[in-house]
């Protein structure tokens, strides 16, 4: 009995194509893709995710392997895809910390910062706490089983071998961006018009009693009523944040 093992060079390099797309967009998913996650348990839900995704594909990879050009061309085009689908999914998240450093500014807490897990950088304690929040909740409500049809219907939108379209991938940027700022903005909607009112409300007070120490009364008062308020809306607002995690993993995903 012969067996025949010829098919084994254009399989292995449609694995390490569709590997390309899978774990750059891993490495950059909210939540996965973090210094925190030991590079191992990211490199094993890659590889995980591509021996899923890999049969239901093989047969869209068109591999000559008797050129190098056109196998290293396809590799480049993989990885952008891959780099298009993390970043957007990265950008959502971008929203908690525009709203989290809008409502640290308003509550007096703009100058104490910490190190974010999510970004693995100096940010607003208030953004940290909700990034860490909208990453768990993003989880518990089972969204991210959208990012894996995002990423099994990203084999429509982006075919191998063909150049995405980079007009609509920067349209689709810009959209995701703007949207970022106005979900943000909208989050922290309650704590423009608190830091409005009491901001005026001390300056009222300034004026009337100019003897007063305004910063030292206002200072402690704006954190707790701040802290007061945020415990009040927090519920709305990552309510507001998941539906608009939803529509654009609805967007990425549109046959799921």
């Amino acid at each position: 009995m012969q067996i025949d093992v010829s098919f084994l060079p254009v399989f292995a390099a449609a694995f390490l194509l569709t590997f390309a797309r899978i774990g750059t967009m891993v490495m950059l998913l909210p939540g996965l893709g973090e210094l925190t996650v030991s590079p191992r348990v990211r490199l094993t839900i890659a590889l995980v995710l591509t021996a899923v995704v890999l049969p239901l594909h093989r047969t869209e990879y068109q591999i000559d392997l008797r050129a190098f050009g056109p196998v290293l061309l396809m590799l480049g085009q993989e990885l952008l895809i891959g780099a298009v689908l993390g970043l957007l999914a990265r950008l959502t998240i971008a929203s908690l910390q525009i709203a989290g450093s809008v409502v640290a500014q308003q509550m007096g807490l703009g100058f104490v910062t910490a190190v974010d897990p999510t970004q693995g950088q100096q940010g607003a304690i208030v953004g940290n706490f909700l990034g860490v929040l909208g990453i768990t909740l993003i989880f518990a409500t089972d969204l991210h089983h959208l990012v894996i049809a995002a990423l099994n219907d990203s084999y429509t939108l982006f075919r191998p071998g063909e150049v995405p379209i980079l007009g609509d991938v920067a349209s689709m940027l810009t959209t995701t961006v703007s949207g970022a700022f106005r979900i943000g903005i909208q989050l922290s909607a309650p704590f423009l018009v608190f830091g409005l009112l009491f901001n005026l409300g001390l300056g009222v007070l300034s004026r009337l009693m100019p003897q007063m120490q305004v910063f030292f009364v206002g200072m402690p008062l704006s954190i707790l009523v701040g802290f007061l308020i945020l415990l009040l809306v927090v519920g709305a607002m990552m309510m507001t944040f998941l539906d608009y995690v939803e529509g654009v993993l609805r967007i990425l995903a549109p046959n799921s």
